[in-house]
């Protein structure tokens, strides 16, 4: 079985290989993806007969479906013998029925190449692919497809519909007033149509068809990126709160007085994401941003900095610290990646000092405790300060367990606070080398104890006994009772 895959090219008649006309006209059994192309009038003009799939567009669910029962015809047909099958543009270019057909191995193909509407739209922009373009599928697009660092080409933008399903996908990354193009026809005279427009107005254009694609240029400017964050709204309901017939509340506030917030605001983050609760993650989440908001303009009011010096401060940042990404480092695993962020990190202490840093320890002191131990051990273990392995840490909680015994004999307060403080230093230096969170660790053992303690006011409350006229021996049977039912 083998089937003859021919380009038609853009739509031109005068873009069509010679050697793809010959085939065309010679072939005893031609199918044509679709006959809507400029091409196929012409075809029939020169008496060339061909039966085309688009009545299969009609009743299937989507398109995927449409190619799979193409490619199953055409692989049935070339059991009889030589099919010609022709596509529009390249057959290698944007064509999901040729990609299946290359897949089966029991179907031999042969490619007749041809322009395609790729190469016409490059024609119509002035545009070299050299400079870095990435061709997608409209009907597919999605954020995570898009870098605004290079031009962006979207094939079968055939409909208004659609032209707004990419514009809601693109103002995700966008401004709204970004210039894009609409191209329709390229590369077919007197038809061709390049029109540039807000990307507001994407779908507002009665003429597009399936000879249509979209051009999103690249955003060159890496401060351009912070356009792209839709925040300017929240912005300007903080300017007003804080603005002469504001709120009295939100007029008063200060940095000081609004650090319990940002505290507070990230733990209630924290507890929906533990929870797997997204409605209030996403509620969440924003009341942690309006903390952010409110500094900025607190700080904007005072001339020190703005919302857009800090998006830009923080892009700057990523974009500086993952060379492996948008650079020519390389980092292949994690470990690969944290050693390259605090080493940039060192470099940008030494460029806003002028200087070296006294020591390596750098960390923020208001952090909780267990937070902060962590954060001091990992910094000194860069450097060779660290166990070779959590049996050396093991060891040492030990060592601090008999002091700790020791003092508490002796009933020296201090000298209890200070040994304590080693035994729990030591604690969280095993957790850390057993790639342990102590913060996690230690809440899931507290989750775990108010769940048996409950267990045993549950208990209490069906023997209709209060706590307080309980033994520590009925409480312990309960307490026992719950590790078996609760775990």
């Amino acid at each position: 079985m083998v089937i003859r895959i021919v380009g038609l090219g853009p739509g031109a008649f005068g873009q069509l290989p010679l050697e793809n006309y010959q085939i065309l006209k010679e072939a005893k059994d031609l199918y044509l993806r679709t006959a809507k192309h400029p091409i196929v009038e012409r075809l029939g003009q020169e008496g060339i007969a061909y039966q085309s799939f688009d009545d299969l567009y009609d009743r299937a669910v989507d398109f995927s479906e449409v190619y799979r029962q193409i490619a199953g015809q055409l692989k049935e047909l070339s059991r009889r013998g030589i099919v010609t099958y022709a596509v529009p543009g390249h057959p290698l270019v944007a064509e999901d029925t040729v990609k299946l057909l290359l897949a089966d191995p029991e179907v031999a193909t042969q490619i007749y190449p041809a322009m395609s509407c790729v190469d016409a739209v490059f024609a119509a922009l002035a545009l070299d692919p050299v400079d870095g373009i990435t061709v997608l599928d409209a009907l597919s697009l999605g954020v995570q497809d898009i870098d605004t660092r290079r031009g962006m080409l979207l094939l079968q933008s055939y409909s208004q519909h659609i032209c707004s399903e990419v514009k809601l996908t693109l103002m995700e990354c966008y401004p709204d007033d970004f210039q894009v193009c609409l191209v329709k026809a390229a590369g077919i005279t007197g038809q061709e149509r390049v029109e540039w427009l807000p990307l507001y107005q994407l779908d507002r254009q009665p003429w597009v068809d399936h000879l249509t694609s979209i051009y999103i240029p690249p955003i060159r400017e890496a401060r351009a990126a912070a356009a792209r964050v839709p925040l300017d709204p929240l912005v300007e309901i903080m300017e007003t709160l804080r603005g002469k017939h504001g709120c009295p509340w939100d007029k008063h506030q200060t940095h000081h007085s609004l650090r319990r917030y940002a505290i507070e605001e990230a733990y209630e983050v924290v507890d929906a994401i533990e929870q797997g609760d997204m409605y209030k993650l996403c509620e969440e989440l924003g009341d942690l941003l309006l903390q952010v908001v409110f500094h900025a303009q607190i700080a904007k009011e005072n001339g020190y900095f703005d919302m857009s010096d800090v998006v830009q401060g923080i892009v700057d940042k990523m974009i500086r610290r993952h060379p492996h990404v948008f650079g020519e480092g390389q980092a292949d695993a994690p470990d690969e990646v944290r050693v390259t962020w605090e080493e940039i990190k060192e470099i940008e202490k030494q460029e806003k000092t002028g200087e070296k840093p006294d020591s390596i320890i750098d960390v923020p002191l208001a952090l909780p405790a267990l937070m902060l131990a962590e954060k001091v051990q990992s910094q000194v273990s860069r450097v060779g300060f660290d166990w070779e392995n959590p049996g050396g840490a093991l060891a040492k909680i030990r060592e601090e367990l008999d002091e700790l015994t020791e003092v508490v004999e002796t009933g020296d307060k201090e000298g209890i606070k200070e040994e304590l403080g080693d035994f729990l230093f030591a604690t969280v230096n095993v957790a850390r080398l057993l790639r342990l969170s102590p913060e996690e660790v230690l809440k899931q053992s507290v989750n775990k104890f108010i769940s048996r303690f409950r267990y045993i006011e549950e208990k209490a409350k069906q023997e209709n006994v209060s706590l307080v006229e309980l033994d520590i021996e009925a409480m312990e049977k309960w307490w026992q009772e719950s590790k078996k039912v609760i775990g």
